[in-house]
């Protein structure tokens, strides 16, 4: 009965302080700026399940339960879905990058490759550029790796 306990108040503790951090993390929004939200929403939500994942494995470790096994699929299964969504990925991270660095904003009218346009919207996955009549969705992954003239708007 009382590892259980323990174990509870492993668990309760890790909720609270991932609450925290990820309170903290958007609190960051002021300092920011508002065109950073989706960063520091993925940022928020991504340590919010990390220290989560943790505790509930601490929890259970404390409680009696042998978690070797389960750390191990744990990091099997990410190796898994890390591979099998490797453009997805990059495209994330690249679109992370971009909102982060800024090398053109909404409004700008910049050419990748072919297509030429105005960016209308920059999110984590894809840009949206308009020229020409047509609305041109490119992979952020894309953006990252080509060379981008741009004209500020």
């Amino acid at each position: 009965m009382p590892k259980l306990l323990v174990g509870l108040l492993a668990f309760l503790l890790s909720l609270f302080l991932a609450s925290f951090v990820r309170s903290k993390v958007m609190s960051l929004r002021v300092k920011l700026g508002e065109d950073r939200v989706n960063v520091l929403n993925l940022l928020a939500n991504f340590s919010y399940m990390s220290i989560l994942v943790l505790g509930v494995l601490t929890s259970l470790g404390v409680v009696g339960v042998d978690v070797t096994a389960l750390i191990t699929g744990l990091g099997l299964t990410g190796f898994a879905l890390g591979f099998a969504m490797k453009d997805i990925i990059s495209n994330l991270l690249a679109g992370v990058l971009i909102i982060l660095y800024s090398p053109f904003r909404v409004g700008d009218r910049i050419r990748v490759g072919s297509y030429e346009g105005e960016v209308l919207e920059i999110n984590l996955r894809y840009t949206v550029l308009e020229g020409d009549g047509e609305r041109v969705l490119v992979p952020n992954s894309t953006m990252f790796t080509n060379i981008i003239p741009v004209k500020e708007g």
